[in-house]
């Protein structure tokens, strides 16, 4: 499995669990709810600074998304 699918697919599980939809973490991030649903779905990689928006978001390590 590529690391943009498994990203994805530990991203949706984590915000599932916080109870977030993708426009609730897209607000909080100040990003398109779009943008999540790609990221979701390994059609796009966030950068560096994204992936600790996003884990800082979730309350998590950004070592937890890349597991």
């Amino acid at each position: 499995m590529s690391s943009g699918k498994k990203l994805g697919e530990n991203l949706k599980r984590l915000r599932l669990k916080k109870k977030l939809s993708q426009g609730d973490l897209s607000k909080s991030l100040g990003v398109d709810r779009a943008y999540i649903s790609n990221i979701e779905n390994g059609r796009m990689n966030p950068t560096l600074s994204t992936l600790e928006k996003i884990s800082k978001a979730l309350g998590i390590s950004s070592s937890e998304l890349l597991k």
